[in-house]
């Protein structure tokens, strides 16, 4: 999205979208000439729904180390989602509750449930090239961005629509610039590029392997790469995403998390 910041949370976001009533995202595109704010919003909306399940893989790779996960999570409106840790065995079990923009982890090894401080919102998430923070962001490219057309044609062999960002002056917004790039025709998401306040790159979010997932045709993958260190990846690969469902009461608690 969330997984995700707003992509990360558009999953990923970060990793269950966060929910919305109207998921725009649900809409059928193809054919349709939409405008840059109807992109964005489309874009925006891709992974969202009233309340949403996923189970997916998480793979992180870095200088000295990489670690691959499963986890699946649930989402409900715009402040509560649930992650849970499935694979490897030295790990499952560990979960996630946010809920608003407070997070909560659960370590089974000790029994014990940790509210996270806002000294440490900004480390990373289970090891990966996402913060904390990231998990709680709420944003909307529309809303908090100035945006405009900068390219329409043939890139890299397909035709693509690239949009340019620029964070309003009052958005609660890191980025100094965010730059979308969006199939021609079917308006999927290709890639995401993230500049800091200087306009240095700082990251790039790539989707791949589109496909139906909960009814929907989405990426299935998609890959978090720092710039700085173009050698290292965070990749989230859905398996399963099921959209608008009914859930348990007292699933998003801090006595279901430690189930």
């Amino acid at each position: 999205m969330r997984f995700l910041e707003w992509m990360c949370l558009v999953a990923i976001v970060l990793l269950v979208g966060p929910a919305v009533a109207t998921p725009k995202g649900a809409a059928k595109t193809a054919g349709k000439k939409l405008t840059p704010k109807q992109i964005l919003d489309y874009v925006d909306d891709l992974y969202r729904g009233e309340s949403s399940y996923a189970k997916m893989s998480m793979k992180v790779v870095t200088e000295h180390w990489t670690r691959e996960m499963r986890m699946e999570g649930w989402s409900e409106g715009k402040e509560k989602s649930m992650f849970r840790i499935l694979a490897p065995k030295k790990e499952k079990g560990m979960a996630t509750l946010k809920h608003g923009e407070n997070i909560w982890n659960y370590l089974p090894k000790v029994k014990r449930v940790i509210k996270l401080p806002a000294s440490m919102m900004g480390g990373s998430w289970m090891g990966s090239h996402l913060t904390n923070d990231d998990l709680v962001k709420e944003s909307r490219m529309a809303d908090d961005f100035d945006f405009e057309n900068t390219f329409r044609g043939r890139r890299d062999g397909q035709e693509i629509i690239e949009i340019t960002c620029i964070p309003k002056p009052k958005a609660a917004v890191v980025w100094g610039k965010v730059v979308l790039v969006v199939r021609e025709g079917d308006y999927m998401p290709l890639k995401m590029l993230y500049y800091d306040e200087d306009l240095e790159l700082a990251r790039t979010m790539t989707f791949e392997d589109i496909k139906k997932l909960g009814g929907r045709t989405l990426p299935a993958v998609m890959k978090i790469v720092p710039a700085d260190k173009p050698e290292e990846l965070t990749e989230f690969r859905y398996e399963k995403v099921e959209f608008n469902i009914k859930l348990k009461k007292g699933l998003f608690s801090l006595r279901n998390l430690q189930r």
